[in-house]
């Protein structure tokens, strides 16, 4: 593994992003410009095949004069040993791929949009003269404002030439190879045409067009059969765009657009309301089409190839004939020129020999085995008994491939090598996995259609109650992020039921303990207020809301009514005026008098006024009597009771 290593001493390895069968692709940091980029690394030994690393160089660095919103841009193209590698725009998000198995089918509006980006820089790569060759979902990214970036432009032409491309061999995924191309034909502007109509049918539906059990079959179909019609489907989708798809991926590149900008111009134009129920297009018939040539295979390949060595043989024997025959008729005095002669027609054949049989001086080549489907630990034992070296061992997803057994080996079965030259080993990683995303606060409902297509195991739900909607998600089963196989995950939502409510009891009655007791029980709030009451107790509920029987939410506020009693009368004033008598007995002598008061703030015991009389006497005091209450005045003149009265609160006006 690459992680934490530095290619050609500038780009530190963070982690792998990805992998195919022709690449791994890293985030790796440059160290010098102190940025994030995507390192494609190839897995494809160049070692013994010069003029093709060479063209791969040429090819790839044409690449970086591409510059444009929706292309991945390549910054480096490098080596590092006998490692190739390119260093490419990181872009952060998923692939379109990604992006079509979680959300599709999409809207005809967003699926234009996508277009549009993606029409904008195949455009922009025809007028530098590049074909893409390979454009799939999975070669789009999508970062996360919804934009668009394709990658891997001029890589699939820069590779035409490698033994990836064998005879009756095509490059390229098969699902959106263009009818040329799995002719064998040569790849034009208008097979990028094709596959761009493909991705069309698949963000419109979520389907591919063609399928089957191999990728010959599924190429026979690209020859053969009319695109499926995408409003069979999809029956919203306007006649106007599925004729976009059915042109796009017309089986003859002359029916096709003849070049990117008019599918452009066609787009922009697609959703106008004018061209919804126009005529579904219809290709021309061709009665004259010309018939696919069958591909020439390695056998027939080889015996031409023996043939030419056959004729150039015989022309070197003819010549030695020759040669004998001057030989006989010229003098003994030739012979020394002749003995030259011979020795430099010698050198010349041995040239010759050398030049047309090189395998002649080489060390000899051993055939790579077939180990696909071999558990690992068999596979590399069977390597090891031909003669190779292990080289590196990169895991893959496979739904065909049992978890640690081999996919293919690069180079691949049937390749010949040197002995002791490394192998790589792709390895199976058991069925692919996907990253459980976060479905929280979404409806179940549309979350259910949503994971239908990628066929669980089991999805369950329980529910509880919470302050969010009915129906909303609370919890989830695998967590946010987790790698899981669908088949075999069982998928658990925990699912809002609302708030719980409940009946709420009759409090009338009620004092201040059995409310606390009632609020912890029923998970309601009590909030009370207190008012004067002639009917009800002091400290009892007299009223509540809502009232008894009502629903209310748990954690609902009741509001309740304490009686504070009947509310007291405010005390009243009287005024008493008196006179006090003269002891005639005691006559020309003062006389002392105490005055005694018990009401609302005094008492009887204290004297209240005390003063001495020589004659008869008037006075005033003033009464507080409190409702249910009375008051008493006492007159005491020489510690003798001569006036005591009482008042009380009734008697008053």
């Amino acid at each position: 593994m690459l992680v934490g290593k530095r290619i050609s001493g500038r780009y530190k390895v963070l982690g792998l992003i990805g992998g195919g069968g022709m690449s791994n692709v890293y985030l790796a940091h440059d160290m010098i410009l102190d940025r994030d980029v995507a390192i494609k690394v190839l897995r494809y030994n160049f070692a013994d095949e010069e003029e093709l690393h060479r063209r791969f160089q040429r090819e790839a660095l044409s690449a970086t004069s591409l510059t444009h919103p929706n292309i991945v841009s390549i910054y480096d193209v490098g080596e590092d040993g006998d490692m190739h590698y390119l260093v490419m725009e990181y872009v952060e998000g998923k692939t379109l791929k990604q992006y079509i198995q979680e959300f599709a089918p999409l809207s005809p509006v967003k699926c234009v949009t996508i277009m549009k980006q993606l029409t904008a820089a195949i455009a922009h790569a025809h007028q530098n003269q590049i074909v893409h060759r390979d454009i799939k979902p999975q070669n789009i990214l999508m970062d996360h404002e919804d934009n668009v970036k394709i990658t891997d432009f001029g890589i699939a032409m820069a590779l035409t030439a490698t033994s990836y491309t064998q005879t009756n061999s095509v490059l390229g995924t098969v699902h959106y190879l263009s009818p040329e191309q799995a002719r064998g034909g040569t790849a034009t502007k208008r097979s990028d045409i094709y596959a761009l109509g493909i991705v069309l049918y698949e963000l419109l539906t979520g389907e591919l067009p063609f399928s089957g059990e191999s990728a010959v079959s599924i190429a026979l179909k690209h020859l053969q059969s009319e695109t499926p019609s995408v409003r069979a489907i999809v029956p919203s989708i306007p006649q106007s765009l599925e004729n976009v798809v059915l042109k796009t991926t017309a089986k003859d590149p002359l029916h096709r657009y003849s070049t990117v900008e008019e599918l452009q111009d066609d787009l922009s134009s697609v959703l106008d309301d004018t061209r919804r129920q126009e005529p579904k297009f219809m290709p021309p018939v061709d009665h004259d089409e010309t018939k696919a040539m069958p591909a020439i295979t390695k056998a027939q390949m080889d015996q031409s190839a023996n043939l030419e060595k056959t004729k150039a043989l015989s022309a070197v024997d003819d010549h030695k004939k020759k040669e004998k025959k001057g030989d006989k008729k010229k003098s003994k005095k030739n012979k020394l020129l002749l003995l030259v002669g011979g020795v430099i027609s010698f050198l010349l054949l041995f040239i010759l020999v050398l030049f047309l049989f090189p395998s002649l001086f080489q060390e000899k080549k051993i055939e790579v085995p077939d180990i696909t489907g071999q558990e690992l630990a068999k596979a590399i034992e069977l390597l090891g008994e031909k003669g190779f070296e292990i080289g590196g061992q990169t895991d893959q997803a496979s739904e065909d491939v049992e978890e640690g057994h081999v996919i293919f080996t690069n180079p691949a079965a049937g390749k010949e090598r040197k002995k002791g030259s490394e192998i790589d080993i792709i390895v199976s990683s058991g069925p692919k996995k996907m990253p459980f995303i976060n479905y929280t606060g979404r409806d179940i409902e549309q979350v259910m259609k949503l994971l239908e297509k990628y066929e669980f195991k089991d999805i369950r739900t329980k529910t509880e109650y919470s302050d969010q909607a009915p129906g909303t998600i609370l919890k989830q089963t695998p967590d946010e992020g987790e790698e899981v196989v669908p088949a075999d995950t069982v998928v658990i939502f925990t699912v809002s039921e609302g708030v719980k409510q409940e009946t709420i009891s009759s409090l009338i009655g009620y004092d201040e303990t059995a409310l606390n007791r009632y609020a912890k029980s029923s998970g309601f709030h009590i909030h009370t207020k207190e008012i004067y009451s002639d009917a009800v107790a002091k400290g009892q509920v007299i009223s509540h809301t809502p009232k008894a029987g009502e629903k209310a939410n748990i954690g609902a506020r009741i509001n309740v009514v304490i009686s504070k009693g009947p509310q007291e009368k405010p005390p009243k004033m009287n005024v008493q005026i008196f006179e006090i008598p003269y002891d005639p007995e005691e006559e020309g002598e003062e006389q002392e008098v105490r005055i005694y008061i018990q009401d609302r703030t005094r008492s009887i015991a204290d004297v209240e006024q005390q003063f001495n009389i020589s004659g008869p006497t008037k006075k005033r005091i003033e009464l507080e009597i409190e409702e249910g209450q009375k008051a008493i005045y006492r007159v005491v003149r020489d510690d003798k009771t001569i006036i005591e009265k009482t008042v009380t609160f009734d008697s008053l006006q």
